[in-house]
């Protein structure tokens, strides 16, 4: 029997996916923001005249390309036109410091940088001085590099051969890595397509789909744009996330869909504004990215209706690990507002334990995960990969249980759990009690040292506006419903708690003011 090409199964590429959106829904409006309306064909012709500017560049097919940029349609364009022409495409966290996004671009060999001005002008001449990337680009005129919308302006947009392969990489994104260094967690086209079909399959979508990006699309935001586009839907970009501005965008333009982190969903539920706009429209919010107390869960489906669903992933299986849809979201069954759902068809779950067994149902296991949605690995660090891979399993680092109907619970971040006096503290099950307290706005909890029980419980509170509430009155809070080994030993109160370039509450943040100088195997 004569052996088919190599090429036969080969699945589809994340170029010709978007090109199928704009051959598909060419006069319908794709992109809206910063005073910019796109069509379909607007945007491909845009992309591909960016896509003949890189080449002018002598950038060739697999090439590192890096973003530096916020929520505008020209940085969207510039991503898309990355994918189009098969470059390696690099997101620089918009809050990152200088010194780790120039370790990013030499670790990635990054020949390009876009920078989008003038929100990041004065970071894009840092990294452009020290002469790390051939080629800065700057989206919009500035006193160094070059100026990629002046330079593709008078390009021709027709039609580009598309020369991408099924197994090239996509992406490389970065998070942060035990050693200091960031990490980069490479994604060939498998992964980024598995996502986008699981994204259409699972998710419950609306018929029309207008999205709100309130989150950086170099990060969740982003995966959610190719999956809008093969709907024929319109993308909204919010360049920064306010409760106002948000509420504000949603009446204006009918917004349909959008994803939010917890933090910002705390922050309409805490806003005077929440109930002086139309948002009707909106009939799926989307959470996820970090844990959402089940107190101000139920507050947001009083205040906001059935509208929310709960996505789970991590930077290493984005987006589409499991899924918790809107009528689960059900105030009769108040066990499931602490679940993220069941996992989504095409992934294998288990929960794990230290020798790769499965525990058995209602016990607390590792959650690792097999499947196409997987990353190829880390960059440059082959140990690392093998100890995330270890088992042939993905170890996601979240501490789970599940119950006899399949739903996940996570109960903590591996690294996050607390050991005081030999016993398990979950941080999350103690933010979870606290956020049960009226006056409790948000709370991170962390493990401090202590002579004699290695690790204490300590409480981080942000109050709401105008409560207040006795240290004492909080550990007797949750002493009463959890007992004392749950219980704060120290509370402090604070304005606000820092957060990630993400909008995640920054844990890493908070015990380095404790830990420093100390042996703690955590990051």
């Amino acid at each position: 029997m004569q052996h088919p090409s190599s090429d036969l199964h080969q699945g589809s590429t994340i170029a010709e996916l978007y090109r199928s959106a704009f051959k598909g829904f060419a006069t319908r409006e794709a992109l809206v923001g910063g005073g910019v309306r796109m069509t379909y064909r607007e945007l491909e012709q845009a992309c591909h005249r960016m896509v003949r500017c890189f080449e002018s560049l002598g950038l060739e097919r697999q090439d590192g390309i890096a973003v530096l940029a916020t929520n505008r349609p020209e940085s969207v364009a510039a991503i898309i036109a990355a994918h189009l022409m098969g470059l390696t495409y690099t997101p620089l966290h918009p809050m990152g410091s200088e010194e780790d996004q120039a370790f990013i671009l030499v670790d990635a060999n990054v020949k390009a940088l876009v920078v989008d001005v003038p929100r990041h002008a004065d970071r894009g001449l840092a990294l452009a001085q020290r002469g790390i990337v051939r080629h800065v680009l700057t989206l919009g005129p500035a006193n160094y590099g070059t100026d990629l919308l002046a330079a593709s302006a008078g390009l021709d947009g027709s039609d580009i051969e598309l020369q991408v392969r099924p197994d090239d990489i996509l992406k490389i994104a970065y998070s942060g890595g035990t050693t200091g260094k960031s990490k980069g967690i490479v994604h060939h086209q498998r992964t980024v397509v598995t996502s986008a079909l699981q994204q259409l399959a699972g998710w419950e979508w609306p018929q029309e789909v207008r999205f709100l990006a309130a989150t950086p699309v170099s990060h969740a935001a982003g995966a959610m744009i190719l999956t809008t586009f093969l709907q024929g839907g319109t993308v909204h970009l919010l360049d920064r996330f306010t409760p106002g501005g948000f509420l504000k965008m949603v009446a204006a333009e009918r917004i349909t869909t959008t994803f939010l982190v917890p933090t910002q969903i705390y922050g309409l539920l805490d806003s005077p504004e929440l109930g002086a706009h139309d948002i009707t429209s909106l009939s799926l919010v989307l959470y996820g990215a970090a844990p959402m107390a089940p107190a101000r869960l139920r507050q947001a489906l009083e205040r906001m209706g059935p509208v929310f669903a709960q996505v789970y992933g991590q930077a290493e299986a984005p987006m589409t690990i499991s899924y918790l849809r809107r009528d689960e979201h059900d105030l009769d069954r108040p066990q499931l507002l602490g679940s993220c759902g069941r996992s989504l068809p095409g992934n294998l779950v288990r929960l794990l334990d230290a020798d790769h067994d499965e525990v058995p149902v209602g016990e607390i296991g590792e959650l690792c995960v097999r499947g196409p949605l997987l990353m190829s690995g880390y960059l440059h660090r082959p140990e690392e990969t093998a100890k995330a891979f270890a088992g042939n399993w993905l170890h996601t680092g979240d501490m789970a249980r599940r119950d006899a109907d399949g739903y996940l619970y996570l109960v903590d971040r591996a690294k996050d759990m607390i050991i005081s006096g030999g016993f398990n503290v979950y941080s999350s099950e103690v933010e979870n009690c606290l956020a049960l307290h009226p006056a409790v706005a948000l709370s991170a909890v962390i493990g401090v040292p202590h002579e004699k029980w290695g690790e204490a419980v300590m409480a981080v509170v942000v109050l709401k506006e105008g409560a207040r509430v006795p240290a004492e009155e909080l550990v007797a809070f949750v002493t009463e419903r959890k007992g004392v080994v749950q219980a704060p030993k120290m509370v402090e109160f604070v304005a606000a708690l820092p957060l990630t370039a993400l909008d995640k509450v920054d844990k890493k943040t908070l015990r380095a003011r404790y830990w420093e100088g100390r042996d703690r195997a955590v990051a």
